[in-house]
């Protein structure tokens, strides 16, 4: 018998979360379960999805890291109307065969704004004649809440709702209770995975890579201030001067942005847009420098290579910087502050991470095929005991 999964997916302004959520949803399709992948986003076009049904709905994103509106993608707010369409056509989506497995990706642990949404969504999986098994995807790190009621809410709705809790980290390098203080509660519900990524991508052609100073931002929505600094470090590197260093700017930069990007770049200094084989790259160059992203530090860990991490910092996130200090915590990393960030510092912090011994933080992966089998065995668990 076919298995049907049915999964949601929002990310606000990087890519982290839709890569993740793709990469579940292949590995269950490998496992023969047909696939429904619901999302309000354009998906990264470095994303393989050839073997999911995207289900696009009405597209949202926030306009910054506040994350307290969300607006289109011509930057109109939304309103009532434009949430009914979501939620009915979510909720169409879903009614539309038996599934048997429903993943929301971070909520109950975030995406409180899609409550309008995922409420009902939640309600219909739990009245359906044949209840599926519901799960949430959480990465290694929750940004922490001012309130602790939100986070309490977090943990009730998980135990109301939820059969179960992957959580997309090595338990001996990050624990959901490192960045969530009701863990306990919810600890019966959860599942360590291991982190999502790393497999193997194209092999860079040429010497594309080699002894080169990688600069990265993700998608590279709210990277201008490390793309800036990078652009004038390099002269004032002592280790790393006499590198070719490789600019990757993201796609979520517009055209004329990256145009002034490369016009800006002296001598030494390639700018180019973010590439599919930058783990690749990685594994070939002196050193990194990034944002603290939960997919770019997977990519650094595996390769190796010594880094500098410049944490997405603004207005109320944590998320990067606690995970940029977990990895510094293991000599793996340099952290440089992005509110402070100038090309004098960010020269400084990468000769400090050159003067690091190279090491590889043995780090446990495999986290969607661990996931698609955790939700497998579940799956059958709950049949059989239906059958009982």
């Amino acid at each position: 018998m076919t298995h049907h999964a049915f999964i949601h997916v929002q990310h606000l302004l990087g890519t982290g979360h839709a890569v993740r959520a793709v990469a579940i949803g292949k590995a269950l399709a490998e496992k023969g379960i047909a696939v429904t992948l619901a999302t309000g986003n354009t998906l990264p076009p470095t994303l393989d999805r050839a073997a999911l049904e995207i289900l696009d709905l009405p597209p949202v994103k926030s306009p910054d890291a506040v994350f307290d509106r969300l607006v289109t993608p011509d930057g109109r707010e939304i309103d009532e109307a434009w949430k009914v369409r979501r939620r009915d056509k979510t909720l169409a989506a879903f009614q539309s065969r038996p599934f048997d497995l429903l993943l929301t990706e971070t909520y109950p642990f975030g995406r409180r704004q899609f409550e309008f949404e995922l409420a009902p969504l939640l309600a219909a999986a739990r009245a359906a004649p044949r209840r599926p098994l519901i799960a949430t995807s959480i990465r290694d790190i929750l940004v922490r809440k001012q309130e602790l009621w939100k986070e309490e809410w977090m943990a009730d709705q998980a135990l109301a709702h939820y059969d179960r809790i992957l959580v997309h980290s090595d338990p001996d390098f990050v624990q959901l209770a490192d960045s969530f203080p009701f863990a306990d509660r919810v600890a019966p519900l959860v599942r360590y995975t291991g982190y999502v990524g790393g497999a193997a991508r194209a092999v860079p052609p040429g010497t594309d890579g080699d002894d080169e100073v990688i600069i990265s931002c993700g998608g590279g929505a709210v990277a201008d201030g490390l793309l800036n600094a990078a652009l004038d470090a390099r002269p004032l590197s002592r280790r790393a001067g006499d590198a070719t260093w490789r600019v990757l700017v993201g796609h979520d930069v517009s055209e004329e942005a990256f145009r002034a990007y490369r016009t800006r770049a002296g001598g030494g200094v390639i700018v180019e847009r973010a590439r599919p084989d930058f783990p690749g790259l990685l594994k070939r160059a002196r050193l990194s420098v990034s944002q603290a992203g939960y997919n770019t530090v997977l990519d650094i860990l595996i390769a190796g290579v010594p880094c500098v991490l410049v944490p997405f910092a603004q207005a109320r996130e944590t998320e990067q910087a606690q995970r940029a200090d977990a990895l510094a915590a293991h000599g793996r990393a340099v952290v440089a502050s992005e509110k402070t960030l100038t090309p004098e510092r960010l020269a400084a912090a990468i000769d400090d991470a050159l003067a690091l011994p190279r090491r590889q933080h043995p780090v446990r992966l495999g986290g969607a095929e661990n996931s698609a089998q955790i939700l497998l065995e579940d799956l059958r668990e709950r049949i059989g005991a239906s059958r009982a």
